[in-house]
């Protein structure tokens, strides 16, 4: 449509200059190829004054007019975009410009689209009903809707824009679309990586490429902006694990001849790995000693790895002790010096006067529905505050890491005078709602169902609300929850749970009932250390008792109310808190109950796991050292008691191992003789071992399957109330030991667990399972 139009454009251009040449000679000429017209007249305008499409051509009665003016005014009356076809021609002395209006949009549509909705399309395209159509408009705005589909994820899309004439120089304007299907990223591919497998680096960028089960559940869509994130990512990698001197030389992305595909290319030269020379300081500040800062670069000299992350922490120390002694522009500059020679890195961090420059304003826009507060408070600086870099920067990874926007931007522009500075905050908000209908299936609960649903940011102010019900044939669970992750703008996280539960377990033969309420509220103490405070007041309600309950869960029946004050610390040093492939996470509970109350006991757990990883990260090892133990003087009921078993110690049952209340029929004792007690009890005290190691299976990686092994060790003991249905229960403390391997498998839905595990040490009235599956990663 565009072509056969600007062929009819281009021969009224050509009709217009023959008519000049043959006009130039006539009386009017004033000067060889220039001509003067007494009037120029407007014809076939309906809706645009004669005056405004003088005014847009460019030329007035009496002046000079040659054949490249002339030509220059046709090409202005079709840039305004207002016209369909426009001549201008010499008539007797007169300047004659004829034009066709263009039409009106009555109304603009969308067909084949349901990747996106109309309103989805309808803020991309620029048109609107009541202005003006025309073909390059609706061919930008085409093209802006492929852009969108390429966005989505479709980059076959096609569009092509249609008008239907209507009467009254009207049109209706639809854009046929044609989405074609989801482009995933079908290989991610690296070029000149010794020392990492391809495997390891596709664990570093954030792009995931399509795995087997893509065709049931969809895979993952190549994603424009994240190519050169995922770029830096891999060069941050290489920096981490002391390549000090690697390139990332390219990072290109090839479309499939199908186009229905990418292919992801990183080219890296990696170099040679380096460790840690010689640390030194220099101070040109005066009222600075270089000597007060050594000890915050000790951690440096022990000649381990070069680690760019660790040379960051360090500058950031010495930044704030320099700060506190009321250096605020101090400057700390790394100087790294790479001796190739010897395969070390020297540094020399240097104290440097830093320009005296303020911040004069935090300009914050974009934020249509969050509060300038959430944004603001990611600053560590506020107007007045000494101008930092390093904590600009730092701001816009967090405003970045809160999730609530797709776009952030964060500039700096010159204030009033040279020594004030302004940051602009440019953000972009997106949805933050969350609606979740699933379930989950395990080989002992079976299937449940589930409902949820969260908004992390209520009201825009950063605060998260979340509900949710789950039922299965043996439990149901609502939960409510909100959550003020910075409370008083401080990192000061506070909030509450409301919780109901009921409980009936097949392997029980009582129903268990419970609702409450808990807040808590947490801060850091260190910069790997949290502690989080709870106060939990709750309902607990052992009820509907079964004629063959154990006589010990028989005297523990009833309605009792808690109140409990109990604080979790945990110090976190893992690599990574989703994917952990090293160092370590030590937690710690404690609760005190009866201020208040019914129920008065201490109970504490504590949990130490370890990370550690071999070949290349391939081989992933893990060991958990889990315990804990309650105290109380009225005795403890099963509610507050532990268990193990089933995911907490495979080979076994739910519930599986323990004190546990057995007798057969005419073994029980009275009133109980003509019925079978088979109950688990749970313990006062516990300790497990758990050790685990996953590794690949020699399989194409995109499969996303992985095996693995395992072993578990420990035992759940002690009672306050032996005396059981069976007599006296034994409630001592017997090791338990089982063993298996797994198999785990990536899909994009959910990752999933298969345990094949042979208890191989276990006391006499266990109850084992040899099979299990769940939702649960590789740790």
């Amino acid at each position: 449509m565009g072509q056969r139009r600007w062929m009819r454009v281009t021969s009224r251009l050509i009709l217009t200059v023959l008519l000049l040449v043959m006009v130039l000679p006539s009386p009017l000429t004033r000067a060889q190829g220039t001509a003067i017209f007494s009037r120029v007249d407007v014809a076939g305008n309906q809706r645009i004054e004669a005056d405004s499409v003088r005014a847009f051509a460019g030329i007035e009665p009496g002046d000079p007019v040659s054949p490249e003016q002339m030509n220059l005014a046709v090409r202005r009356l079709y840039q305004t975009g207002l016209f369909e076809e426009v001549t201008v021609r010499p008539e007797a002395g007169r300047l004659v410009i004829t034009v066709s209006e263009n039409p009106i949009i009555n109304q603009i549509a969308f067909e084949g689209n349901d990747g996106l909705d109309d309103d989805d399309l309808s803020t991309v395209v620029e048109l609107r009903p009541r202005l003006a159509y025309s073909v390059q408009a609706a061919e930008a705005d085409a093209e802006r809707i492929i852009e969108a589909y390429r966005q989505s994820g479709r980059y076959s899309a096609q569009v092509e824009p249609v008008i239907i004439r209507r009467p009254g120089n009207q049109v209706d304007l639809v854009f046929q679309v044609f989405e074609g299907r989801r482009t995933q990223v079908q290989r991610i591919n690296f070029v000149g990586n010794e020392v990492f497998s391809d495997r390891r680096l596709r664990r570093v960028v954030e792009t995931n490429q399509s795995n087997w089960l893509s065709f049931l559940f969809g895979g993952t869509n190549y994603d424009q902006d994240r190519l050169e994130v995922d770029r830096e990512r891999l060069r941050q990698f290489y920096l981490e694990q002391g390549y000090a001197e690697v390139r990332i030389l390219s990072a290109t992305a090839e479309l499939s001849r199908e186009r229905d595909g990418f292919f992801l290319n990183f080219n890296i030269s990696e170099g040679r790995r380096f460790n840690f020379g010689k640390m030194s300081v220099t101070s040109a500040v005066a009222g600075l000693s270089a000597d007060a800062f050594l000890p915050l670069i000790a951690p440096l000299s022990g000649g381990q790895v070069y680690n760019v992350r660790e040379v960051e922490r360090v500058v950031e120390r010495m930044t704030f002790q320099a700060g506190q002694g009321g250096y605020a522009f101090a400057e700390i500059r790394p100087n790294v010096d790479i001796d190739t020679v010897n395969g070390i890195v020297n540094i020399q961090f240097e104290i440097l006067e830093g320009e005296r420059v303020f911040i004069e304003r935090i300009d914050i826009s974009g934020n249509n529905r969050t509060l300038d507060r959430v944004i603001r408070r990611q600053f560590y600086v506020v107007e007045g505050d000494p101008f930092n870099t390093r904590e600009v920067r730092n701001a816009e990874d967090r405003i970045r890491g809160l999730g609530y926007f797709s776009n952030v931007e964060v500039t700096v522009q010159d204030g009033s005078s040279p020594e004030r500075a302004i940051v602009n905050v440019e953000v972009e908000d997106q949805s933050t709602g969350s609606l979740s209908l699933g379930g989950a299936f395990t080989s002992s609960e079976g299937i449940t169902a589930q409902v949820g649903i969260t908004e992390r940011n209520f009201l825009g102010r950063g605060q998260t609300v979340s509900a949710s019900i789950a039922a299965n044939s043996e439990f149901g669970n609502f939960n409510f929850g909100f959550v003020e992750p910075q409370l008083f703008d401080r990192d000061l996280l506070a909030g509450f749970n409301i919780y109901a539960t009921q409980q009936n377990l097949s392997e029980q033969a009582f129903q268990n009932t419970s609702y409450g309420i808990e807040p808590r509220i947490g801060y850091p103490l260190s910069e790997n250390g949290r502690i989080v405070w709870r106060y939990r007041l709750s309902s607990d309600d052992i009820n509907d008792v079964q004629d063959d309950v154990s006589r010990i869960i028989y005297k523990e029946q009833g309605r009792l109310t808690t109140s409990a004050v109990a604080f979790t610390y945990s110090y976190d040093r893992r690599n990574s808190v989703v994917d952990p492939t090293g160092g370590f996470i030590l937690t710690f509970n404690q609760e005190f109950a009866g201020l208040g109350g019914d129920v008065t006991h201490s109970k504490s757990q504590g949990t130490a796991r370890l990370f550690k990883s071999y070949f290349d990260e391939a081989l992933i090892l893990s060991a958990t050292l889990e315990g804990g133990a309650i105290f109380s003087k009225q005795g403890t009921r099963i509610t507050d008691r532990f268990n193990a078993g089933g995911d907490s110690f495979r080979g076994f049952a739910r519930n599986g191992i323990g004190p546990r209340d057995k007798c057969d029929v005419g073994d029980c004792e009275f009133p109980q003789e003509d019925v079978e007690v088979d109950e688990a009890l749970g313990g006062n005290y516990y300790g497990i071992l758990r050790m685990d190691a996953s590794f690949p299976l020699g399989l194409p990686e995109e499969y996303g399957i992985f095996g693995g092994v395992f072993a578990d060790a420990g035992s759940l003991w002690q009672l306050d109330d032996t005396a059981g249905s069976m007599g006296e229960v034994d409630d001592s403390m017997i090791l338990r030991a089982s063993a298996g391997v797994s198999l785990f498998v990536d899909t994009p839905f959910a990752p999933l667990r298969f345990n094949y595990a042979l208890p191989f040490k276990k006391a006499e009235n266990d109850k084992t399972e040899r099979f299990r599956f769940s939702i649960q990663t590789r740790f």
